[in-house]
């Protein structure tokens, strides 16, 4: 009977292709805005999603964009030792950006429902990524971004179903004081309602 003798694919022995580990939950930078919020790592959802209010459609250059808001009232996610003097709920952060595509999710016992995605740059664990992300009302969810299997396919991505932040490194993030400094996000201030 032969021998048969395997040889070694090459791209195991290359370092950028060992994938990287990171648990069910991890903190993420949307990178045009400093913003940190939670990210639940999910590979039951192919396309990763955003939490966004208010998307509304419009043309730009012959081409459709959106316009949408991250409240900051359903994401206070920033650490214990950020003393920010600004209340969450007085801040809405505005954003714009083309639309990729739409999506039509399909929802058990609701009406299906059609989505905005679009392309957001990011940073998860020290790395900078851009992965594609369906706008949609997460208000009642745990996390607002949930990343999904092709970012986890496109960028390499093993996940820890057992543990949660248990990334090596850190990206930058801001404060909410330097969120409100920030001029490339618009903030918008919340009336408050007597």
């Amino acid at each position: 009977m032969p021998t048969v003798t395997l040889a070694e694919p090459a791209a195991l022995n290359d370092e950028s292709s060992v994938p990287e580990t990171l648990g069910f939950v991890e903190w993420v930078v949307m990178n045009d805005t400093g913003l940190r919020l939670k990210a639940r790592l999910d590979t039951g959802a192919k396309t990763s999603s955003l939490h966004a209010v208010n998307v509304e459609e419009f043309q730009q250059d012959d081409q459709k964009w959106v316009k949408f808001q991250i409240p900051l009232a359903d994401h206070k996610d920033h650490p214990v030792e950020d003393e920010s003097t600004i209340n969450h709920e007085e801040i809405i952060l505005e954003l714009e950006r083309p639309v990729e595509r739409t999506v039509l999710i399909k929802r058990k016992g609701a009406p299906s429902q059609r989505r905005y995605v679009v392309m957001m740059d990011f940073c998860i664990a020290g790395t900078n990524h851009q992965t594609q992300f369906s706008l949609t009302d997460r208000g009642n969810f745990s996390y607002p971004v949930l990343l999904g299997r092709r970012f986890m396919r496109d960028d390499n991505i093993l996940i820890d179903s057992a543990d949660s932040f248990i990334a090596n490194k850190e990206c930058e993030y801001m404060s909410l004081e330097e969120l409100v400094d920030n001029q490339q996000a618009k903030i918008v201030e919340v009336d408050k309602k007597s």
